[in-house]
């Protein structure tokens, strides 16, 4: 029998740590949307030191540790309440391991990830960055000084002069959602409870960090029972204003050449039927940002692949000259926009269909706030009754230039010589010859971002996996092992691509361990092209001619011109315990790609690439990008980028 409150006789209690109190808590929190439950914190990622092995450690010991359970469950847990454990070994991989499983689960499941005080904490920012900045759900759970002060400063301490609160998981306050700070045991009641409320709202979502001072970890207290009932957490499809319905119908129907930008919002509603059934009525083309891609097939009529920067020549010209750009789920960004110079007709209007006020409004847009699905679903039924459609010379101007699009994209994959050292854009291309809807490509940072965008062939909704909110180089292994792990149980499992190029393996090679470690069948491709291509491309386009972005010995000037570095990266992933296939001609490439989707373990191809030429190359950037040129210099490549710089700066202009 539990003991009870002597404050209330009546409620029962139990006597837990902190700690022990928090872990038992979340094992029993859940998301509900459309009648589908799920736990909403899965697992726990955690690296241990003295901030937390006493607590969080011990803990999750008690809760059943291991990734299918085990242990007696602790604190009362039975089975269906464990807690399973997931070992990292770097606190930033872990935080974008937990962001891959909560994309890859429809931001309907999280993990949480528990660091020690100091450098464990810090190590968390980068990676709360990104999952806030990708409206993705993580909940953080770092290690704190002493909220008592037994010894003051204590390891790993900071001081400041003029305030005694600080400590360095303030940095975090920034990059999260939600943060509080559990001073004592019972203030963790209110904290969790927002905790959750913030993990599990769809226009709120991001990074939310519980600081939990090391002595508050490990101290008892009498838990109300009502702490650890099971609770759902419903995640909302808000409907639209009819005003604001209404306004967006009368913009459509007065548009003569729409466009629709699909973001990330359209995956994380699971929208994309949805889109396909509205597109089917009006035949309007949609264009895609990164998180975006995939809301249509490549192969669905009105898909004309991505837009901006990155995008391709149809999407691009048909922002140009749109009239109404139709927002779905997106940020906006400069990426998309082409720095504010790609909406050009003088028209042009914007309506953005979005779950939240704040995006909803950008560009001074007509807004529609509102749950994706449920906006179109509203917006499709409200234009049916209307009649409206698109011109069919307008249907037929965009999927021509599709096609178009399609035989640029046949000559950048195209592989004539079986036997040369593979390009770039032609890796591409056979992993594009040999993949099924069943695959994930991830990717985050360098040149393959561009490539992907303007030329992968989208097969399924969630094939699609590019972080491009933060471009986080570093990001690709290991959230591959969080996508592995929200489809752990499919059998047979579907096949992970992590792409890399030699700069972000060399950023973040850790989580090949884990994957080791839980037999992961994640297939990494890592393309040696000896330093930062993308951004010696740009380096070159600005006028800094690539200074310190290739992987070289010094010359006798004391540049980097000198021959290849002899870093052996196949060597660095076989010794953390990857089976390597190197590939040095167009036809390994293609016997490796296909003996790794085969493999039921961790396995590595490696595969130098070659400079590719204008035909065989990747198309270039089909719109501006506004990175700022040096005003005044005294190098003839850096005065010819600031007078191009000028004149495409000079096309920007205001939404408003």
């Amino acid at each position: 029998m539990s003991p009870t409150s002597p404050a209330n006789p009546a409620c029962p209690t139990r006597r837990l740590t902190t700690a022990q109190a928090l872990v038992a808590f979340l094992a029993r929190q859940y998301t509900e949307r459309d009648g589908r439950r799920q736990r909403l914190i899965s697992a726990t990622w955690g690296i241990f030191g003295h901030g937390n092995v006493a607590g969080i450690g011990q803990a999750l010991m008690e809760a059943g540790g291991g990734r299918s359970g085990g242990g007696n469950g602790g604190a009362g847990n039975g089975a269906a309440h464990r807690m399973p454990y997931l070992q990292g070994r770097n606190e930033q991989a872990m935080v974008h391991a937990a962001v891959g499983y909560a994309r890859q689960s429809g931001r309907l499941s999280a993990h949480a990830v528990t660091t020690s005080i100091g450098p464990g904490a810090t190590n968390l920012v980068t990676g709360a960055a990104l999952a806030t900045i990708n409206r993705l759900p993580v909940l953080l759970l770092p290690g704190d000084t002493f909220a008592t002060r037994p010894a003051d400063p204590v390891l790993q301490q900071l001081e400041v002069e003029y305030a005694g609160d600080v400590s360095v998981n303030d940095c975090l306050r920034p990059v999260s959602r939600y943060f509080d700070r559990i001073t004592r045991p019972e203030a963790l009641i209110p904290a969790a409870l927002q905790a959750m409320r913030v993990l599990a709202d769809p226009a709120g979502t991001g990074a939310v960090t519980l600081a939990l001072p090391q002595d508050v970890q490990a101290e008892a207290y009498d838990w109300p029972e009502e702490f650890f009932a099971e609770r759902d957490w419903h995640v909302r499809r808000t409907a639209p204003d009819p005003h604001e319905l209404e306004a967006a119908v009368r913009a459509v129907r007065s548009a003569r050449r729409p466009l629709i930008v699909a973001g990330g919002g359209i995956r994380h509603s699971a929208a994309e039927e949805t889109l396909a059934a509205f597109t089917a009525a009006t035949r309007i083309p949609v264009a895609s940002t990164q998180a975006g891609k995939g809301a249509l097939r490549h192969d669905h009529p009105a898909d004309v692949g991505g837009i901006g920067h990155t995008g391709t020549a149809t999407a691009d010209e048909l922002a140009r000259t749109a009239d109404l750009v139709i927002g779905i789920g997106t940020r906006f960004s400069d990426f998309t926009t082409a720095s504010g110079t790609l909406f050009a007709n003088p028209a042009v209007r914007v309506l953005h269909l979005n779950i939240t006020g704040f995006d909803a409004h950008k560009l001074a847009a007509l807004p529609l706030v509102a749950d994706a699905r449920a906006g179109l679903e509203a917006l499709t039924a409200a234009l049916a009754g209307r009649g409206y459609r698109v011109d069919p010379a307008y249907e037929t101007e965009y999927t021509g230039a599709k096609e178009a699009w399609e035989e640029r994209v046949e000559a950048s994959f195209a592989t004539p010589d079986p036997t040369a050292r593979p390009t770039q854009t032609q890796v591409l291309g056979l992993l594009d010859a040999l993949v099924t809807e069943d695959d994930i490509l991830i990717n985050a940072a360098g040149s393959l971002p561009g490539d992907l965008h303007k030329l992968w062939r989208t097969r399924s909704r969630d094939q699609y996996h590019v972080e491009y909110g933060y471009s986080c180089m570093g990001y690709e292994i290991p959230a591959a092992i969080g996508v592995l792990l929200a489809a752990e149980g499919r059998t047979p499992r579907r096949p992970v691509w992590a792409l890399v190029g030699d700069g972000t393996y060399l950023m973040n090679p850790t989580e090949i361990v884990t994957a080791v470690q839980e037999n992961l069948p994640l297939k990494l491709v890592v393309l040696q092209n000896h330093g930062y291509a993308s951004i010696g491309g740009l380096s070159e386009s600005v006028g800094a001619e690539r200074f310190g972005t290739a992987y070289r010995h010094r010359d006798a000037d004391g540049g980097f011109t000198g021959p290849p570095l002899p870093v052996d990266l196949a060597a660095n992933a076989a010794s953390l315990g990857m089976r390597v296939l190197r590939a040095t001609t167009v036809d390994d490439l293609r016997t490796a790609l296909s003996e790794a989707r085969d493999a039921g373990g961790p396995t590595c191809v490696y595969v130098e690439t070659e400079t590719p030429d204008t035909v065989s190359g990747p198309p270039p950037a089909q719109a501006w990008w506004d990175v700022p040129v040096a005003e005044t210099a005294s190098r003839p490549a850096a005065v010819k980028a600031r007078e191009e710089y000028d004149r495409q700066v000079a096309a920007r202009r205001r939404h408003l």
